[in-house]
């Protein structure tokens, strides 16, 4: 509120400043009775600005006022539990898993609390809270069905204008249906989900997330490759998706023969039920406020003024919904839509325009008629015809207008973007011009062809299936052209976040752009661009390659989890663990060049340890899975069990010494015994962790041991069952302090590796352990510092190599 007062009052003394200065100017001059001097216009400017800045922070702190005070507050300061009835205002979505447990079922969803039940009282309320509740019956609801849920109420996380978090427990009850629109909604969704389930797994997610923002769905892969190409923008509807389906309802309409008011109104319901069935995210509410405006623009014969649109449409939003002022995908969609209203226009005439190289005049005129009108149109003429030959010879045409505002368009918003980019993620991707150039051919199809599929989904299913194959095709280019990208050197610059990398953005654009207005300068710096260029694709592959040559292992650095390859051939490798994270798995991979794997292991039914699983089966052919014997954590084996089952891959049981042959590579299975009953530890997973398969791994230059999350009583049992001997150790459990010393100093290692996430919760790697590494004689290496590592061969034995962080 001090700030909407201060603006007020800043606005107040720069307007009575305005109106005196105006007062005294057009005493002296007729002409600035009707245009205000320039210093006068930019006052305005500055009064209208902080006018629109007070009444939006009024908005905010009436909103935190009410959200604040009242009995949901209280109750939330108290953690008490209640029962309470809600109504759902979007999809539950569904929350990967983040902790140890391999759980799928998590669901976060916005909603408004309208009746709240304790021990004492019933009180009747509206406000609204954020909901995170467990069970596969959440994803079946839809917006606007009331629920009675059981749960307690916590504080909601600072900054977030919500009342309350209410985590639920147990399933809800469902007291009302959704209402017409929202179920005939949910049954367009529906219906294109189930046409695309026709498609390859990558394009059955994307396209409905392409088509009505739904990412229920979506490869986590897929998603993270659009991301760091710059086109995470298709995955959720935006101002291009709303302009396509208001440009099919104008042409529809148009072979209907209807007036131009009723065109405009057609094209305003189909934006208004696009809206609906897509959900009102930032992204869509700004575009649908814009296409409103043009809407009424074109009905009333009036031309619009595109920025004069979006500046109304930011305030009308951030006025009666403030939340949109904090919200990155709010600021990514307006600063966008200003870059190409802006920015994309001048580019586009720029390129397109012809331009003489000489830097002569358009217009030329011949000296001997210059100046003299009485000369007449001949003499004109004749000295035109004189100097017309030279100048075409030295004009040049540039590029057709088509190409230049497919360009400029896609520049226009990545420039406009790239601050709130360095805000939000700390980082630059020039890839994204590229990357959007070369997909632009296929949205519009995609988007087409998979909005007519959903609205026939419902009525003709089999028609819908066949829509929805040439919008494969175009969806799969774009999943191809996201995955190029990526996989370029620098697809990606590093940048610091937050205001100091703005300062630092904003500095490099101030020197940049001098240096590139010269024509002299301009060619010095493409020519250093593009000495780095050749550095980057040519001397560091050379100084540097991944994977090293002749790499026996590999730890990925996935993140607080485990990841290892095992080299078993050419392109082929066992992968051990995959970490918690489909996408850090995938990629690492990758990076290695593993397109086969004959043999995935998994050492126990841990999220950290399995959660990566479809990374490894994306685009590849996994032979077989082996599995721990001892069933610890049912709930989480039977899920890795049925998902093995639907992708026929069979599943075997390790048996200690099993042993086999991939490569270089020969492997053999240590523990743990089946016939033995579990070893309880002393925290939470315990059990789980003590069932770890252990696998001890032999090269021609030496050998690792593979212990999975064992702890110390999983430990010294081995240590009494086996002698082992080992070069290199993966250190269990992440290097917790749960560790036996015996055990250790039994192996005869001489590095230990270390799979951790940076700054975990877990205190992994703990101090304790880190010194009995170091006095048993053992090299560390981590891949919160190291990142990936792989183990080589080399000439007096095995190396360790890191990629780097």
């Amino acid at each position: 509120m001090l700030v909407a007062v201060s603006a007020a009052l800043a606005a107040s003394v720069l307007a009575w400043r305005t109106r005196t200065t105006v007062g005294r100017t057009t005493k002296s001059s007729h002409a600035q009775r009707h245009r205000p001097p320039k210093p006068t216009r930019w006052r305005n400017i500055a009064v209208a600005t902080l006018i629109c800045a007070s009444a939006a922070s009024a908005s905010v702190a009436f909103r935190v006022h009410a959200l604040t005070t009242g009995p949901v507050a209280e109750l939330a300061e108290k953690n008490a539990h209640i029962t309470a009835q809600i109504v759902l205002t979007d999809d539950p979505k569904r929350r990967p898993s983040r902790g140890r447990h391999f759980d799928q079922d998590s669901y976060v969803t916005p909603a408004t609390l309208t009746t709240i039940q304790t021990p004492n009282n019933r009180q009747s309320v509206n406000v609204p809270v954020t909901v995170f509740a467990n069970g596969r019956s959440w994803g079946a609801l839809l917006p606007s069905q009331r629920l009675e849920v059981t749960g307690r109420l916590a504080k909601p996380t600072p900054g977030d204008l919500v009342a309350a978090l209410l985590l639920v427990r147990g399933p809800p009850r469902v007291l009302t249906p959704p209402s017409d629109l929202q179920e005939a909604a949910g049954t367009i969704r529906s219906g294109l989900r189930t046409a695309a389930s026709t498609l390859p797994p990558d394009q059955r997610g994307l396209l409905p997330g392409l088509v009505v923002g739904d990412v229920s769905h979506m490869d986590p892969q897929v998603s993270a490759d659009l991301k760091e190409a710059g086109l995470s923008h298709l995955n959720a509807v935006s101002g291009a998706n709303l302009a396509i389906v208001a440009g099919a309802a104008l042409a529809l309409s148009r072979l209907f023969g209807l007036s131009l008011p009723l065109r405009a109104c057609f094209a305003a319901i189909a934006m208004l039920a696009f809206a609906v069935v897509a959900r009102p995210s930032p992204s869509v509410l700004r575009a649908l406020l814009m296409g409103l405006a043009a809407a009424i623009a074109l009905g009333t014969g009036r031309a619009k003024d595109g920025l004069a649109a979006l500046s109304a449409t930011v305030l009308f939003l951030v006025l009666f919904v403030p939340e949109l002022a904090r919200s990155y995908g709010f600021a990514l969609s307006v600063t966008a839509t200003a870059g190409i209203l802006i920015l994309a226009p001048r580019w586009r005439d720029k390129l397109s325009a012809t331009r003489d190289q000489n830097n002569a005049s358009e217009t030329v005129v011949h000296p001997q008629t210059a100046g003299h009108p009485d000369r007449g149109n001949c003499g004109e003429r004749d000295g035109l015809d004189q100097v017309a030959p030279q100048a075409q010879k030295t004009r040049r045409a540039k590029l057709p207008r088509w190409m230049a505002e497919a360009v400029a368009v896609p520049a226009a918003a990545q420039v406009a973007v790239t601050p709130v980019l360095v805000l939000m993620s700390g980082q630059l991707t020039p890839i994204a011009l590229i990357a959007n150039l070369l997909v632009a051919p296929a949205v519009a199809p995609a988007t087409l062809l998979g909005f007519g599929a959903a609205l026939v989904a419902p009525l003709w299913p089999d028609a819908a299936r066949l829509l929805v194959v040439p919008a494969g095709y175009a969806v799969g280019w774009i999943i191809m052209v996201a995955r190029w990208a990526v996989n370029l050197p620098f697809a990606t610059v590093p940048w610091p976040g937050g205001l100091p990398g703005l300062g630092l953005l904003a500095l490099t654009v101030a020197i940049a752009v001098p240096i590139l207005r010269r024509r002299a300068w301009r060619a010095l710096a493409m020519t250093a661009a593009g000495a780095a260029l050749v550095a980057v694709l040519v001397v560091r592959p050379i100084a540097g390659p991944w994977p090293p040559k002749g790499w026996l292992m590999v730890m990925c650095d996935v993140g607080q989890g485990d990841g290892l390859v095992v080299a078993a051939g050419p392109g082929s490798g066992v992968v051990v663990d995959t970490g918690p994270d489909p996408v850090a798995m995938d990629r690492c991979l990758r990076r290695i060049g593993v397109d086969d794997v004959p043999l995935l292991i998994l050492t126990h039914p841990h999220a950290d340890h399995v959660g990566g699983l479809p990374g490894v089966f994306r685009n590849r052919r996994v032979g077989a899975v082996l599995v721990s014997p001892q069933r610890t954590g049912a709930g989480s084996a039977a899920h890795i069990s049925a998902n093995l089952a639907q992708r026929r891959i069979p599943e075997w049981t390790a048996q200690p010494g099993t042993r086999w042959r991939f490569g270089p590579s020969e492997l053999t299975v240590l523990a743990p015994d089946p016939a033995q009953s579990e070893l309880n530890g002393h925290g939470e997973g315990s059990a789980i962790n003590n069932s770890s398969v252990v696998l001890h791994v032999r090269w021609r230059a030496g050998s690792a041991l593979l212990s999975g999350d064992l702890e110390t009583e999983a430990q010294e049992d081995l240590l009494r069952q086996i002698p082992i001997r080992a070069d290199i150790l993966k250190t269990p459990h992440h290097g917790s302090n749960r560790q036996s010393p015996a055990f250790l100093s039994s192996l005869g290692a001489r590095a230990a590796l270390i799979s951790v996430g940076a700054d975990n919760d877990y205190g992994h790697p703990a101090l304790s352990t880190l010194s009995l590494l170091r006095r048993l004689g053992l090299d560390i290496y981590r891949t919160d510092q190291a990142g990936d590592l792989a183990v080589v061969e080399g000439e007096g034995g095995m190396a360790i190599v890191s990629r780097g962080p």
